[in-house]
């Protein structure tokens, strides 16, 4: 590995130990239902979003809830002694991204097909802390 790739290796392995973020691949879901569930906890309080997701009547939103304590889980594992409670954490950003597509064939009249695609996407959560942000911009 020549130094320049080895010291933007460093730099991106270092920028993520601050960074706190689960990813969910290939969920079952199209992602176009996926990002209406996304788009009801972005930017929202931790607490907040769980409460919104175990009630929200989506099928998705499960998927979701399992994805975001795993995020808290996370970040609870690089913050020894923090109390989520106390951090103020908060969705900082979640995206929704297509994956594989599985791709069958459905028998249709007078021997044609009608193609059939079942749609799969990668979620991922990144979370922050209102207090490390606030110190950040300083």
């Amino acid at each position: 590995m020549g130094a320049r790739k080895k010291e933007f290796a460093n730099r991106l392995k270092e920028e993520r130990k601050n960074k706190y973020f689960a990813v969910l691949r290939k969920c079952p879901s199209s992602p176009r239902k996926m990002r209406y569930v996304v788009d009801m906890i972005r930017g929202v309080e931790v607490n907040r979003a769980l409460d919104i997701l175990k009630y929200s009547n989506k099928e998705a939103a499960g998927g979701i809830e399992k994805l975001l304590l795993s995020a808290i889980a996370n970040w609870q594992a690089k913050n020894d002694g923090t109390r989520v409670e106390d951090s103020n954490l908060f969705v900082k950003e979640v995206f929704v991204d297509g994956g594989t597509m599985v791709k069958r064939m459905k028998t249709a009249p007078q021997g044609r097909a009608y193609r059939i695609r079942k749609r799969s996407n990668h979620v991922t959560v990144i979370l922050d802390s209102a207090n490390s942000s606030a110190t950040q911009t300083k």
